[in-house]
């Protein structure tokens, strides 16, 4: 399993996802966004932070534009998780998907959030071909999530 990890600076930890979580908390969607919601798989604690869902072909899924990071790792370990927007909590459970499986899911993924998160895909982007989006696909993890509640 690749270990690539792309993690955020200060001006993201302290601004932009403090910002879009917030929004979130109060239930105003930053183009999709929800907050994410993972027990620590270790202390069992929530862990949040806000994400960007994408929707499929009436399929839901989680992608990690960072690579593997803690909360990719928690939800390996803990199975699923919660989607939070103001109240509205969308409690699922998650199955990681295969690298062979994910080109589309990257495609539409950097089709609707290139502009937000390009920079993290080492110059790949949605016109980009099959191979070069199969190349990427180890570093960046996608969980198909079901809605449970």
């Amino acid at each position: 399993m690749s270990t690539h990890v792309k993690k955020p600076g200060w001006l993201t930890v302290n601004l932009l996802n403090r910002a879009v979580a917030g929004l979130t908390a109060l239930g105003i969607s930053v183009w999709g966004s929800r907050v994410l919601a993972v027990r620590g798989r270790k202390s069992g604690e929530w862990r949040t932070t806000p994400v960007n869902p994408l929707t499929l072909d009436g399929q839901q899924y989680l992608i990690a534009p960072r690579g593997h990071v803690q909360w990719t790792r928690n939800m390996r370990a803990v199975g699923g998780g919660e989607l939070r927007l103001g109240k509205n909590v969308d409690v699922f459970t998650a199955t990681e998907v295969a690298d062979d499986d994910k080109v589309p899911l990257l495609r539409a993924y950097l089709k609707r959030w290139k502009a937000e998160v390009g920079v993290f895909f080492d110059g790949v982007g949605p016109e980009s071909p099959d191979q070069d989006l199969r190349r990427i696909a180890p570093d960046h993890p996608v969980f198909h999530i079901t809605v449970t509640n």
